[in-house]
C-alpha cells in the first residue's frame, strides 16, 4: 500500500513538509511546489489539503503552538515550585538548540507575512495572547505577593527578552549559544527576584 493512500501519514508528511520548507529555505520559498518537492508528492495533493500560502502558513503557525503548548504543559507538570516553571517555559521558547531554533525562524517567517494578512494577524494574536496569558499566570505564581500590574509588566519584559535572544540566536547561533541564553534568562529573572534559588 503506497504512504499516500494512508491519510494520516498523508497529512503528517504534509505538515512536516511545510515546516521543512519554512524552517529551511525561508518564506519567500514557502509555496506549493517547493512543499511537494519536499514531501515527494504532486502539486495536487498539497492543493487538495492547502489549496495556497495563506493555508500553508496558516498551518506552519498552528503546528508551531500546538508543540510548544504541548513541551511547555510538561515542562509546567515537572518543575518542582513556581519559579521553576516560569524558567524552563521561558527557556523553551528561546532558541538553544536545532529545533527550537527552526521554530523561531518558523514563528518569524509567519510574523513577516501576517503584517500584510487580517486572518494571519489574527491567528498570531490569539496564539501570542494565550502564551502571554500562560507567563502572566506562572509570573503570579512565582511571585504571589505581587500586584497584577507588576506580573503583568515584568511577564512581558521576560516575554520580549526571550524572544528578542530567540531571534538573534535563529540568525547567529555561534554568538548567542544556548548557555549564554539561559545566562540572560537567569540575569533577568535574577533582575525581577524570580529566580529559583531552591535547585
Amino acid at each position: 500500500m503506497s504512504r499516500w493512500s494512508d491519510r494520516s501519514a498523508q497529512a503528517e508528511t504534509l505538515s512536516r513538509a511545510v515546516w521543512d520548507v519554512l524552517a529551511t529555505q525561508g518564506l519567500e520559498r514557502l509555496t506549493v511546489r517547493s512543499v511537494a518537492a519536499a514531501a515527494g508528492c504532486t502539486t495536487g495533493l498539497v492543493m487538495h489539503r492547502f489549496p495556497n500560502r495563506r493555508a500553508l502558513l496558516l498551518h506552519a503557525r498552528q503546528l508551531l503552538h500546538e508543540t510548544t503548548r504541548a513541551r511547555v504543559e510538561a515542562l509546567e507538570a515537572a518543575a518542582a515550585n513556581p519559579r521553576a516553571a516560569l524558567r524552563a517555559v521561558l527557556l523553551q521558547g528561546m532558541a538553544t538548540d536545532e529545533r527550537t531554533r527552526q521554530e523561531s525562524i518558523v514563528w518569524m517567517g509567519f510574523l513577516a507575512a501576517a503584517f500584510s494578512d487580517g486572518e494571519l494577524i489574527a491567528e498570531h494574536r490569539r496564539n501570542n495572547h494565550a502564551w502571554r496569558t500562560r507567563v502572566e499566570r506562572l509570573t503570579a505564581a512565582a511571585a504571589p505577593d505581587w500586584p497584577a500590574a507588576r506580573v503583568a509588566s515584568a511577564a512581558l519584559a521576560l516575554i520580549a527578552m526571550a524572544e528578542g535572544a530567540a531571534a538573534f540566536a535563529a540568525a547567529d547561533p555561534a554568538a548567542f549559544p544556548a548557555a549564554r541564553q539561559a545566562e540572560m534568562l537567569d540575569a533577568a529573572l535574577t533582575a525581577f527576584g524570580l529566580l529559583d534559588r531552591t535547585t
